[in-house]
C-alpha cells in the first residue's frame, strides 16, 4: 500500500451541518479520526491520541488531511452566485476504490445502461467526440464539447434534452460536473462528487450541488441525486479488480473513454495510488 502521494490532499470528512461537539469518528485512510464541533464554533479534527489535523470548512462540508496540504482547497467560484441553491446531498457508503468512484462519475457511456430513462435511454446510446485536456496551468483533468440526450436531466426538467457536460478534475478523490440548467439554458448546474477514502477499497461519497432551481423542494433535489448515485453504487461494488488500474493494457478502453484514460495518466503522473491497482494481480 502507498498512499505518500496523497497524504497531503484535503478530504470530504463530514457535513459542518451536523457537527457535534461530541464529535464522531470516521476513518481517513485507514487512520481513525474524530471529527467535531470546537468550543469556537468551528470544525476540530484530530486523530484518537489527540493529534490535531488540518481542518477548512467549504462547500457545506468539513475537510481535513493526514498530512500538511501545499494549497488551499480547489475553487467552485460558482458556490458564491447569488441565486444558487447549495444543496448537502449526504453521504453514500460504497465497497469500491476511491479512485473507481470518481472515474465512474466521468463516464457518460453508462447512462443510457444504469439511468435508464433519467439521464439516458435507448436507442440514444453514442457518445458523441468531445475534447479532453490537462490544464497544466491549475493541474486539473478538464473535459468539455460533452453532449448526450437525457429524458430527465435534472429534477427541475420537464422533458427530454440534448444536454451539454463539462467535467472536471481538480483533486485525486474529487470531480466537478457542469451541465446544462434546464430552467436557465445559459447557465451551468453544478453537481460534484466529493469522496473521502476510507481505505483503498471502502469510500464515504458526499455529492454537493450548486443549482439554479427556485421550484423544487429541497428533499426533492437531495431524493432525486441520492437516487442516481445509488444506482451507481450497484455497479461500483462490483467492478473487477476492486481498485483502479493504472497500467495500459489491464482493462481495454474505447473513443466513450478519453476522460478516463486521462484520469489515470494523470493519477499516476502524479503518484496519486492510494486505491489504485498497479500490476495484474
Amino acid at each position: 500500500m502507498s498512499r505518500d502521494a496523497m497524504i497531503d490532499e484535503w478530504y470530504p470528512v463530514g457535513l459542518l451541518s451536523q457537527l457535534l461537539p461530541e464529535g464522531r469518528e470516521t476513518l481517513l485512510m485507514g487512520e481513525t479520526i474524530r471529527v467535531s464541533l470546537g468550543a469556537d464554533g468551528r470544525a476540530k479534527v484530530a486523530t484518537t491520541a489527540g493529534h490535531p489535523l488540518p481542518v477548512t470548512e467549504r462547500y457545506g462540508h468539513v475537510w481535513s488531511s493526514l498530512g500538511q496540504p501545499s494549497k488551499p482547497l480547489f475553487d467552485i467560484p460558482e458556490a458564491e452566485h447569488p441565486g444558487r441553491r447549495l444543496v448537502d446531498v449526504g453521504v453514500v457508503r460504497v465497497r469500491c476504490s476511491p479512485l473507481r468512484a470518481v472515474e465512474n462519475f466521468l463516464d457518460i457511456a453508462h447512462f443510457p445502461f444504469v439511468h435508464t430513462d433519467i439521464l439516458g435511454a435507448e436507442p440514444h446510446t453514442e457518445v458523441e467526440s468531445y475534447k479532453v485536456e490537462i490544464r497544466e496551468e491549475a493541474d486539473e483533468v478538464w473535459a468539455t464539447q460533452v453532449k448526450f440526450y437525457q429524458p430527465q436531466a435534472a429534477k427541475s426538467a420537464s422533458g427530454g434534452i440534448t444536454t451539454e457536460y463539462m467535467y472536471r478534475v481538480p483533486a485525486p478523490t474529487c470531480s466537478v460536473l457542469y451541465k446544462t440548467c434546464p430552467p436557465r439554458p445559459g447557465e451551468w448546474d453544478v453537481i460534484t462528487l466529493f469522496v473521502q477514502p476510507l481505505t483503498e477499497e471502502l469510500c464515504d461519497v458526499w455529492p454537493w450541488m450548486a443549482l439554479y432551481d427556485d421550484d423544487t423542494p429541497m428533499t426533492d433535489l437531495i431524493h432525486f441525486q441520492q437516487m442516481i448515485f445509488l444506482q451507481d453504487r450497484s455497479i461500483l461494488e462490483n467492478q473487477i479488480p476492486r481498485r483502479l488500474p493504472l497500467d495500459p493494457g489491464m482493462e481495454i478502453p474505447t473513443r466513450a473513454d478519453l476522460t478516463s484514460v486521462a484520469y489515470r495518466r494523470w493519477l499516476k503522473r502524479h503518484g496519486f495510488t492510494y486505491g489504485a491497482q498497479l500490476v495484474a494481480r
